[in-house]
Protein backbone atom coordinates (compact mmCIF):
# COMPACT_ATOMS: atom_id res chain seq x y z
CA UNK A 1 0.00 0.00 0.00
CA UNK A 2 1.21 3.47 -1.44
CA UNK A 3 1.06 5.62 1.62
CA UNK A 4 1.31 9.43 1.71
CA UNK A 5 0.95 11.76 4.93
CA UNK A 6 -0.39 14.99 4.02
CA UNK A 7 -0.52 18.00 6.65
CA UNK A 8 -4.18 18.60 6.85
CA UNK A 9 -8.31 17.02 6.18
CA UNK A 10 -8.43 20.09 3.10
CA UNK A 11 -4.70 18.91 1.76
CA UNK A 12 -5.84 15.30 1.79
CA UNK A 13 -9.04 15.92 -0.33
CA UNK A 14 -6.78 18.02 -2.39
CA UNK A 15 -4.93 15.36 -3.23
CA UNK A 16 -7.84 12.10 -3.25
CA UNK A 17 -9.47 14.21 -6.15
CA UNK A 18 -5.76 14.66 -7.52
CA UNK A 19 -5.47 10.19 -7.43
CA UNK A 20 -9.55 9.92 -8.71
CA UNK A 21 -8.71 12.14 -11.78
CA UNK A 22 -4.81 10.18 -12.44
CA UNK A 23 -7.08 6.94 -12.02
CA UNK A 24 -9.58 8.16 -14.99
CA UNK A 25 -7.14 9.52 -17.46
CA UNK A 26 -5.04 5.91 -17.18
CA UNK A 27 -8.47 4.24 -16.98
CA UNK A 28 -9.82 6.15 -20.47
CA UNK A 29 -6.50 6.12 -21.95
CA UNK A 30 -6.41 2.16 -21.58
CA UNK A 31 -10.29 0.85 -21.95
CA UNK A 32 -12.05 3.78 -22.68
CA UNK A 33 -14.05 4.06 -19.77
CA UNK A 34 -13.77 4.25 -16.32
CA UNK A 35 -15.83 3.31 -13.30
CA UNK A 36 -15.90 4.85 -9.85
CA UNK A 37 -17.08 3.35 -6.44
CA UNK A 38 -16.88 5.63 -3.94
CA UNK A 39 -18.00 5.82 0.04
CA UNK A 40 -19.87 8.11 2.30
CA UNK A 41 -18.75 9.75 5.93
CA UNK A 42 -17.66 13.42 6.50
CA UNK A 43 -14.17 13.08 5.29
CA UNK A 44 -14.88 12.60 1.18
CA UNK A 45 -17.55 15.77 0.70
CA UNK A 46 -14.55 18.12 0.01
CA UNK A 47 -12.86 15.59 -2.61
CA UNK A 48 -15.96 15.18 -3.85
CA UNK A 49 -16.15 19.17 -4.59
CA UNK A 50 -12.60 19.19 -5.63
CA UNK A 51 -13.27 16.95 -8.65
CA UNK A 52 -15.18 19.97 -10.29
CA UNK A 53 -11.61 21.17 -10.39
CA UNK A 54 -10.84 18.50 -13.11
CA UNK A 55 -11.25 18.09 -16.43
CA UNK A 56 -12.85 14.62 -16.27
CA UNK A 57 -14.82 13.38 -18.77
CA UNK A 58 -17.87 12.48 -16.96
CA UNK A 59 -19.79 11.19 -20.11
CA UNK A 60 -17.46 8.06 -20.15
CA UNK A 61 -17.39 7.55 -16.27
CA UNK A 62 -19.91 5.58 -14.45
CA UNK A 63 -20.08 6.12 -11.17
CA UNK A 64 -21.20 4.13 -8.13
CA UNK A 65 -21.80 3.56 -4.51
CA UNK A 66 -19.87 1.82 -2.03
CA UNK A 67 -22.42 1.68 0.49
CA UNK A 68 -25.68 3.27 1.59
CA UNK A 69 -28.37 3.03 4.60
CA UNK A 70 -31.50 1.71 4.45
CA UNK A 71 -33.41 5.25 4.59
CA UNK A 72 -35.90 7.19 2.60
CA UNK A 73 -34.88 9.36 -0.45
CA UNK A 74 -33.27 12.85 1.31
CA UNK A 75 -32.98 11.10 4.29
CA UNK A 76 -29.74 13.38 5.98
CA UNK A 77 -28.30 9.85 7.18
CA UNK A 78 -28.09 9.11 3.09
CA UNK A 79 -24.89 9.40 1.52
CA UNK A 80 -26.70 9.72 -1.60
CA UNK A 81 -27.98 13.01 0.02
CA UNK A 82 -24.51 14.61 1.02
CA UNK A 83 -23.39 12.57 -2.68
CA UNK A 84 -26.15 14.93 -4.44
CA UNK A 85 -25.29 18.05 -2.52
CA UNK A 86 -21.21 17.42 -3.01
CA UNK A 87 -20.60 16.34 -6.67
CA UNK A 88 -20.40 18.16 -9.65
CA UNK A 89 -23.19 18.59 -11.91
CA UNK A 90 -21.70 16.04 -14.29
CA UNK A 91 -20.84 13.42 -12.63
CA UNK A 92 -24.20 13.53 -10.67
CA UNK A 93 -25.69 12.57 -13.72
CA UNK A 94 -23.38 9.62 -13.96
CA UNK A 95 -24.24 8.31 -10.37
CA UNK A 96 -25.80 4.90 -9.98
CA UNK A 97 -27.52 5.08 -6.50
CA UNK A 98 -28.08 1.79 -4.37
CA UNK A 99 -31.67 0.99 -4.58
CA UNK A 100 -31.96 0.72 -0.30
CA UNK A 101 -35.96 1.98 -0.94
CA UNK A 102 -36.63 -1.29 -2.33
CA UNK A 103 -39.32 -3.57 -0.72
CA UNK A 104 -37.01 -6.70 -1.28
CA UNK A 105 -33.34 -5.66 0.01
CA UNK A 106 -31.45 -8.77 -1.04
CA UNK A 107 -33.04 -8.68 -4.27
CA UNK A 108 -31.86 -5.00 -4.76
CA UNK A 109 -28.93 -5.89 -3.63
CA UNK A 110 -28.65 -8.46 -6.11
CA UNK A 111 -29.87 -6.09 -8.95
CA UNK A 112 -27.17 -3.28 -8.37
CA UNK A 113 -24.17 -5.87 -8.37
CA UNK A 114 -25.51 -6.97 -11.58
CA UNK A 115 -24.98 -3.52 -13.12
CA UNK A 116 -20.93 -3.02 -11.73
CA UNK A 117 -18.27 -3.95 -13.94
CA UNK A 118 -16.20 -7.40 -12.90
CA UNK A 119 -13.30 -5.40 -12.03
CA UNK A 120 -14.56 -1.75 -10.69
CA UNK A 121 -11.09 0.47 -11.53
CA UNK A 122 -10.72 2.40 -8.33
CA UNK A 123 -12.85 2.07 -4.74
CA UNK A 124 -12.63 4.93 -2.66
CA UNK A 125 -12.69 3.34 1.11
CA UNK A 126 -13.03 5.71 4.50
CA UNK A 127 -12.18 4.33 8.05
CA UNK A 128 -14.34 4.30 10.75
CA UNK A 129 -13.01 4.67 14.76
CA UNK A 130 -14.08 1.58 14.91
CA UNK A 131 -12.25 0.28 12.32
CA UNK A 132 -15.20 -0.52 9.56
CA UNK A 133 -14.79 0.38 5.72
CA UNK A 134 -18.05 0.33 3.59
CA UNK A 135 -20.71 -1.03 5.73
CA UNK A 136 -18.78 -3.83 6.08
CA UNK A 137 -19.21 -3.23 10.06
CA UNK A 138 -18.03 -5.30 13.41
CA UNK A 139 -19.87 -8.59 14.16
CA UNK A 140 -22.41 -8.73 11.40
CA UNK A 141 -22.42 -11.66 9.36
CA UNK A 142 -21.70 -9.41 6.01
CA UNK A 143 -18.17 -9.72 6.83
CA UNK A 144 -18.39 -13.29 5.78
CA UNK A 145 -19.97 -12.85 2.41
CA UNK A 146 -17.94 -14.24 -0.60
CA UNK A 147 -20.23 -15.20 -3.11
CA UNK A 148 -21.57 -11.46 -4.06
CA UNK A 149 -20.31 -8.26 -4.99
CA UNK A 150 -23.14 -5.93 -2.68
CA UNK A 151 -24.91 -7.87 0.23
CA UNK A 152 -27.37 -6.21 2.52
CA UNK A 153 -26.47 -6.24 6.69
CA UNK A 154 -28.44 -8.46 8.93
CA UNK A 155 -28.82 -6.12 11.72
CA UNK A 156 -28.37 -2.41 12.15
CA UNK A 157 -24.97 -0.61 12.72
CA UNK A 158 -25.81 2.90 14.09
CA UNK A 159 -29.64 2.89 13.81
CA UNK A 160 -29.66 1.37 9.95
CA UNK A 161 -29.02 -1.67 8.15
CA UNK A 162 -26.96 -0.92 5.08
CA UNK A 163 -26.18 -1.87 1.53
CA UNK A 164 -22.42 -2.48 0.88
CA UNK A 165 -20.44 -3.65 -1.87
CA UNK A 166 -18.70 -6.66 -0.04
CA UNK A 167 -14.46 -8.04 -0.16
CA UNK A 168 -14.68 -9.69 -2.95
CA UNK A 169 -16.08 -6.86 -4.83
CA UNK A 170 -12.87 -4.54 -3.39
CA UNK A 171 -10.84 -7.40 -3.79
CA UNK A 172 -11.02 -7.68 -7.56
CA UNK A 173 -11.21 -3.74 -8.10
CA UNK A 174 -7.94 -2.58 -10.34
CA UNK A 175 -7.12 -0.14 -7.55
CA UNK A 176 -8.28 0.86 -4.53
CA UNK A 177 -7.79 4.57 -2.43
CA UNK A 178 -8.51 5.13 1.14
CA UNK A 179 -8.90 8.45 3.05
CA UNK A 180 -8.21 8.91 6.30
CA UNK A 181 -8.46 11.98 8.41
CA UNK A 182 -9.39 13.10 11.98
CA UNK A 183 -7.43 12.18 15.60
CA UNK A 184 -10.13 9.91 16.13
CA UNK A 185 -8.98 7.10 13.78
CA UNK A 186 -5.26 6.80 14.54
CA UNK A 187 -5.63 3.12 16.71
CA UNK A 188 -7.78 2.09 13.43
CA UNK A 189 -5.73 3.20 11.41
CA UNK A 190 -2.71 1.74 12.39
CA UNK A 191 -4.42 -1.87 12.53
CA UNK A 192 -5.11 -0.98 8.85
CA UNK A 193 -1.70 -0.78 7.95
CA UNK A 194 -0.95 -3.90 9.15
CA UNK A 195 -3.73 -5.80 7.99
CA UNK A 196 -4.87 -6.63 11.75
CA UNK A 197 -8.12 -8.67 10.55
CA UNK A 198 -9.30 -7.86 14.11
CA UNK A 199 -11.51 -4.63 12.07
CA UNK A 200 -13.13 -4.86 9.47
CA UNK A 201 -10.85 -2.67 7.13
CA UNK A 202 -7.63 -5.16 7.93
CA UNK A 203 -9.62 -8.12 6.23
CA UNK A 204 -9.73 -5.88 2.94
CA UNK A 205 -7.51 -7.32 0.03
CA UNK A 206 -6.05 -4.90 -2.35
CA UNK A 207 -4.64 -5.08 -5.70
CA UNK A 208 -3.39 -2.00 -5.53
CA UNK A 209 -3.87 0.93 -2.70
CA UNK A 210 -3.17 4.36 -1.62
CA UNK A 211 -3.49 5.59 1.34
CA UNK A 212 -3.84 9.37 1.94
CA UNK A 213 -3.90 10.18 5.81
CA UNK A 214 -4.15 13.45 7.17
CA UNK A 215 -1.36 13.85 9.75
CA UNK A 216 -3.61 13.83 13.09
CA UNK A 217 -5.16 10.06 11.51
CA UNK A 218 -1.43 9.12 11.07
CA UNK A 219 -0.66 10.27 14.50
CA UNK A 220 2.17 12.67 13.52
Amino acid sequence: MNEEVLPDPEAAARRGGEVIADAAARALGSRGRFSLAVSGGHAPWRMFELLGEHQLEWPRIDLFQVDERVAPDGDPERNLTHLLASLPGPAIERLRPMPVTEPDLDTAAASYAAGLPDELDLVHLGLGPDGHTASLVPGDPVLEVADRAVAVTAGEYQGRRRMTVTYPAIAAAREVLWLVTGADKTDALAKLKAADPSIPAGRVRARQATLLGSAEAIGG
